[in-house]
């Protein structure tokens, strides 16, 4: 089995003692990324085996899990995590910090895992704990996406542990990696002429691939079923990078597959150029930025009264959602919605090219 993961996340152990929890961690993940409950008991007590400092490890372990979610950092709970309310506290925190929980339970056999307890120097927590972990464990199993896990994945024997492997996965809106050059283009709203007009002006063939390597990144709202297959169509073809729009939203209910799949699919940001450039429809702080959750892609489709001016980040963020009489430069933003006008702008070199597009 491959366990899919996003880089950035929280991952959830959840198996009775015995199961190899810790053994599956260390394996798998950099000795950083995992916080144990057993190391954080140390922490406070100089003793993992000292049960009466188990509230205060949990505190400590997630404190530990938010910090690191915050610096965007992937971590991993080592912990028996056996009951809902054990787990609620790690859900919380994992949504404050806008990143997905998964899962990966380890539902062992229960002789399995009280024989390994039985060779365990130093403290052995018996048959009686294990089997009521066990079942504590398997009551809530099937209703673990509905606790809010993004996704689950459950080991049941050793050979399937010893199998499992992580990959780590990107998330859609991080492509750090990918630094253009781009030509960032504003909300179509269905100006399809307009468009092949500025494609024309910025250089793009009717084929779709810039000869100089360059790509189009839209602003999302497309605004109608023959924009949508232009820009789906350069999506394809590698030409182009797309975001949602708050109109693409309403857009998609009215269209049929594969349009509706495509706006469906597309990201609510894109940090771009190593964290230099933001593409995004409405808006993004500092802090939501390469981050995927619904509250990030209600900022990013709506804003907030006063965001731009507020933005003090490192990346240019480029706009669209609001029409203006002119582009608008705030501080490290940029707005590119302009009345009358389909608006590019150019970069890494920061240039503005528009061509006439009533609506």
């Amino acid at each position: 089995m491959t366990i899919e993961i996003p880089e950035l996340c929280l991952v959830v152990l959840i198996g009775p003692a015995g199961a190899g929890k810790s053994t599956f961690a260390a394996a798998r993940f950099k000795p950083t990324e995992v916080v144990s409950s057993d190391a954080c008991r140390a922490l406070v007590a100089d003793d993992e085996d000292d049960q009466s400092a188990t509230p205060a490890a949990f505190e400590v372990l997630h404190l530990i899990a938010s910090l690191r979610l915050r610096r965007r950092k992937l971590t991993v709970v080592d912990a028996v995590n056996a009951r809902p309310g054990d787990r609620r506290p790690l859900l919380e925190l994992a949504g404050e910090r806008d990143c997905a929980v998964v899962a990966v339970v380890l539902d062992l056999p229960g002789s399995l895992c009280v024989e390994r307890d039985r060779a365990r120097s130093g403290r052995t927590v018996g048959s009686k704990v294990i089997e009521t972990q066990r079942a504590a464990i398997a009551r809530s199993l099937s209703d673990l996406r509905d606790e809010g896990f993004a996704a689950v994945h459950v080991l049941r024997s050793p050979e399937e542990v010893d199998a499992a492997k992580v990959r780590r996965v990107p998330l859609p809106v991080n492509r750090r990696w990918d630094r253009g050059p781009f030509d960032v283009i504003g909300p179509v709203r269905g100006r399809v002429e307009a468009l092949a007009a500025l494609l024309d002006r910025l250089g793009y063939p009717a084929a779709g691939a810039h000869p100089a390597g360059r790509r189009a990144v839209f602003l999302g709202d497309l605004g109608d079923a023959p924009a949508v297959q232009v820009v789906s169509g350069l999506v394809a073809a590698g030409a182009a990078l797309a975001v949602r729009g708050d109109g693409d939203e309403e857009l998609a209910e009215r269209l049929p597959e594969p349009d509706a799949g495509f706006l469906r699919g597309l990201p609510s940001h894109l940090v771009l150029a190593r964290g230099d450039l933001v593409a995004v429809h409405a808006g993004i702080r500092t802090d939501l930025q390469g981050r995927d959750s619904p509250r990030v892609t209600e900022f990013c489709l709506r804003a907030e009264p006063g965001w731009a001016a507020a933005y003090r980040g490192r990346a240019l963020v480029v706009h669209g959602h609001a029409p203006g009489p002119c582009p608008r430069w705030v501080g490290r933003t940029a707005g590119i919605d302009v009345e009358g006008q389909l608006t590019a702008l150019r970069y890494p070199e920061r240039e503005l090219v528009s061509v006439s597009g009533d609506y």
